[in-house]
């Protein structure tokens, strides 16, 4: 995918992004093309509190984006687009202290994306079970390289959608200073901020 594509997303408004997207995202003629489909695709975060006994969760919701998949050729392709202002704990005045200028800062940074750069699947040629995703993520301004450890992945056909539907799941552990949050680590409150994301996807 084009380096410039976190920049010029940063520049476009919402529902332009999908367009944008989908002209930037490298084209397999061989891949198929799915929507990332906003109610049932999430990004789920975990951080520990200071005594580590303790555990703040939350998630991001209505993600957008696009997903190429060829399971034959072994390679993959996928765009997340998470608005940060859809930032729910459960609890409102909490949701607040995490959208605002010590965390996420929604008010300057108000969309966080992961552009996938790499696919990796089991090393069995027979098989397409994929096992890892390298990408970028693009958070509070900054942009670093993380993997994904995919724990499932498949497609199938919706009974409902009588469509093809590509969904998994996946983790990660950032250092969330990397990005520029670094509120109360001086005190002792943990870097690590933990990522669990539910991918679904229904074919064009």
């Amino acid at each position: 995918m084009s380096d410039l594509l976190p920049e010029q997303l940063l520049r476009c408004c919402h529902k332009s992004c999908i367009v944008l997207l989908s002209t930037l995202l490298v084209i397999n003629s061989h891949a198929a093309t799915y929507h990332i489909d906003p109610a049932r695709t999430n990004v789920r975060f975990a951080i520990a509190h200071f005594n580590n006994n303790l555990t703040s969760t939350g998630g991001f919701y209505n993600v957008t984006g696009q997903l190429q998949y060829d399971p034959d050729a072994q390679a993959g392709n996928i765009l997340l687009i998470i608005p940060i202002k859809s930032l729910s704990t459960g609890n409102k005045s909490f949701n607040q202290k995490l959208t605002g200028q010590d965390f996420f800062d929604i008010a300057q940074f108000p969309l966080a994306y992961f552009e996938s750069t790499k696919w990796y699947f089991i090393m069995d040629k027979a098989s397409s079970e994929v096992t890892r995703v390298d990408g970028k993520l693009t958070l509070h301004g900054e942009t670093h390289p993380i993997t994904l450890t995919a724990t499932k992945f498949d497609c199938y056909i919706s009974a409902a959608l009588k469509k093809s539907v590509c969904g998994g799941n996946f983790t990660t552990t950032i250092d969330r200073t990397k990005w520029n949050i670094n509120k109360y680590t001086l005190l002792g409150m943990t870097k690590n901020l933990r990522l669990d994301i539910r991918v679904e996807a229904v074919r064009l």
